[in-house]
């Protein structure tokens, strides 16, 4: 297959030239020339990104409706964007995942730091699910497709087209069975020991966190023996695998009925029903409960939405960490353990982890920290690119 002639996109004198050959994988509009060649461009076209002096910097995937206009691809602007590409590009992560774990459930792309930029593929067994958050995997998403069949031998595939990326991307929402046939149910997936129910077709995100993986072990090995809190639970991440480590008790509190019928459905999978309970509500409010009721665990995690998505919301959110960690410390016993998440990428660990600080200060209660943890091998991290390092969990004991 002959390479086919690209145009070109240039940086302006603006344009951080350094960062890109150091790494960064993004150009953003305010960086490039945008004359009326460059702004004709359909979106997820691919082309040859040169700097100021117009040297060759590598390969993009542009896309005019969005603050991220370039991706890089390649830097070497030879290589074929084919099937073969796209087969090395999961032969190299299928390699890694098939390492690190026996059982394949896990985040088998996680984007730019896999190489496949805005791209994100989650494996259940024989059944893969595919975000494609940038426009040029929408373009090319049937080639994308056949190359992960072929590689990893998965029978199904979904697109699952939804989400604040893809409109950020100015990209339409949708979710279909790209090939084989949709599930009749949820998946069962297992990690540390614990059976999770995964709505691949109509649950958050592409119906699993694999990213908790780590801290679940670490937050399980806890609470052997012990009563636990597990807000904003989604399908039971973590009650579920302290269930599984031999905890006493598990309280599992979310906003959303289906996820709690799935954590549910997990629990008697698991024959650990009797020793797992539910509760509907808004977080704030059902920890204000908690306290009413004398409730006292000696393990409460907290592992909620992103309360920070980008800078402009930076300061509130960490006003909502801060309120999580005061009520849920509350709840803690004496030497008994507080485990807090951010999936926030805005909010830096040092911050996030100042803002948990300060709400168990109010609350009372003087803390340690034992812990910080992150997301599992399956998410690697791009060094140049913090959005890709977004996870932090942080434990305290009270």
């Amino acid at each position: 297959m002959d390479q086919p002639s690209f145009s070109v996109v240039r940086l302006n004198p603006k344009g951080d030239a350094r960062a890109i050959r150091h790494g960064f994988p993004w150009v953003y509009a305010n960086e490039v020339v945008t004359d009326r060649r460059t702004k004709a461009m359909t979106a997820g076209t691919i082309a040859i990104l040169e700097d100021a002096e117009r040297r060759p910097m590598g390969l993009v995937a542009v896309n005019t409706a969005s603050k991220i206009f370039c991706r890089m691809l390649e830097r070497d602007v030879d290589v074929v964007i084919d099937a073969a590409w796209f087969e090395a590009k999961f032969a190299r992560a299928l390699k890694h995942r098939a390492l690190m774990y026996p059982d394949p459930f896990y985040r088998l792309v996680h984007a730019e730091a896999d190489g496949l930029p805005g791209v994100i593929v989650d494996r259940f067994g024989d059944v893969a699910v595919v975000q494609p958050n940038a426009a040029w995997a929408d373009v090319l998403i049937e080639t994308l497709v056949d190359a992960l069949m072929k590689v990893t031998g998965v029978t199904t595939v979904i697109m699952n087209g939804t989400g604040r990326a893809r409109t950020l991307e100015g990209l339409e929402e949708k979710t279909i069975v790209m090939r084989g046939t949709a599930p009749t149910g949820p998946i069962e997936a297992t990690m540390n020991g614990a059976t999770y129910m995964a709505d691949v077709m109509g649950g958050q995100k592409t119906g699993l966190f694999f990213d908790q993986r780590p801290n679940h072990a670490f937050a399980a090995n806890l609470a052997k023996g012990g009563d636990v809190l597990d807000m904003f639970s989604h399908v039971g991440g973590f009650g579920l695998a302290a269930l599984a480590n031999g905890a006493k008790s598990v309280l599992a509190v979310d906003g959303s009925a289906p996820a709690l019928e799935l954590a549910n459905a997990g629990a008697a999978a698991m024959a650990v029903s009797d020793k797992f309970e539910t509760r509907r509500g808004d977080a704030f409010a059902v920890l204000e409960a908690l306290a009413e009721e004398g409730a006292q665990f000696d393990v409460v995690i907290c592992d909620p939405p992103a309360f920070a998505p980008g800078r402009k919301s930076l300061d509130a959110g960490l006003r909502a960490y801060e309120r999580v960690a005061r009520l849920a410390a509350a709840l803690v016993k004496d030497g008994g353990y507080l485990g807090v998440c951010s999936c926030s990428h805005a909010a830096d660990l040092t911050k996030f982890r100042n803002a948990s600080s300060r709400g168990i200060g109010r609350a009372g209660r003087r803390s340690q920290v034992i812990y910080t943890g992150f997301a599992g091998p399956d998410h690697p991290i791009l060094p140049h690119l913090a959005e890709s390092g977004y996870l932090k969990a942080v434990f305290f004991r009270l």
